[in-house]
């Protein structure tokens, strides 16, 4: 993954309560990048985080993580259509290509990519980078924008 980029917003979500305002904000920022990675530890709320993008974009659908499908496909309330990635559990890029990665991520539609270090060779030049740091306990999380 490319390193260097420009930090357009943090937010500090202490509970769940906090996460429609969060998404909002994502929503705003991703509105002309269709490219979005999340980054963090298991458990820091990538899932949770994209399922609440989802629901304010209008999807009715069940949001789940593709822990073993790799990507998941959503309509939101447009029409839309919402990739979501999950690279998790691959072992190496292969994987990523034989399911047509490259073909999602050059397709325009919006792009929501879970374990995006697992595939750092096959990431698009410009994108939104989304990391998620829970505090010490785990109840306060940390969301910060960068654009790259």
């Amino acid at each position: 993954m490319h390193s260097i980029g420009v930090e357009r917003a943090q937010i500090t979500m202490s509970s769940l309560a906090d996460l429609p305002a969060a998404a909002s904000v994502l929503i705003e920022e991703a509105k002309n990048e269709p490219i979005i990675l999340f980054e963090g530890p298991m458990g820091a709320g990538k899932t949770t985080l994209i399922k609440e993008v989802c629901r304010q974009l209008g999807v009715k659908e069940n949001v789940s993580s593709p822990t073993f499908s790799l990507v998941n496909e959503y309509e939101g309330a447009d029409g839309k259509l919402i990739y979501h990635f999950d690279f998790y559990r691959i072992n190496n890029e292969r994987e990523a290509l034989d399911i047509g990665a490259l073909e999602y991520f050059d397709s325009g539609k919006l792009c929501l990519i879970e374990w995006p270090s697992m595939i750092p060779n096959l990431l698009p030049e410009h994108y939104l980078l989304i990391t998620l740091q829970p505090d010490a306990e785990g109840g306060v999380r940390t969301m910060t924008i960068n654009q790259l």
